[in-house]
């Protein structure tokens, strides 16, 4: 019986965050794993609050607090008050932040350059949208 569609999406996620895991690992980002995905694809150049990232991210405040907490322990992010409100704190990346994004988009951009050699440019672009149909699909 072949495998399921769910079990090689979920192989195939796995291992472009294993892939990822290991290119930020050769610059020094050993702290950084997929999990911490959630926080860095959702900050806001100028800050983003904790609540407003768990929102974005689909999780709760407390979770996305620790994502935080550790990414800060770590030194890729810090807490700054906010202008608009001195009650709150916005999470912004610090330098060490902002090569982990430099990164992250470096390995996007050769990931899709090899999708499109594996399959073609114009199968790629259908796998593509036929994956963007199936994480509409549920909406």
């Amino acid at each position: 019986m072949p495998e399921s569609t769910t079990s090689l999406l979920r192989g195939a996620f796995n291992t472009l965050n294993e892939r990822a895991a290991a290119r930020l690992a050769e610059y020094g980002h050993v702290a950084v794993r997929p999990a911490h995905g959630a926080v860095l694809q959702h900050l806001d150049a100028d800050g983003t609050t904790v609540t407003a990232l768990a929102e974005r991210a689909g999780m709760t405040k407390q979770s996305m607090a620790e994502l935080v907490r550790h990414l800060e322990v770590n030194g890729y992010l810090e807490r700054v008050t906010d202008p608009n409100d001195r009650r709150a704190k916005r999470v912004i990346p610090t330098e060490w932040g902002v090569s982990v994004n430099t990164l992250l988009t470096q390995f996007n951009e050769e990931t899709e350059a090899q999708i499109a050699e594996l399959l073609g440019p114009r199968r790629a672009d259908r796998f593509r949208e036929d994956l963007a149909k199936l994480g509409n699909s549920g909406r």
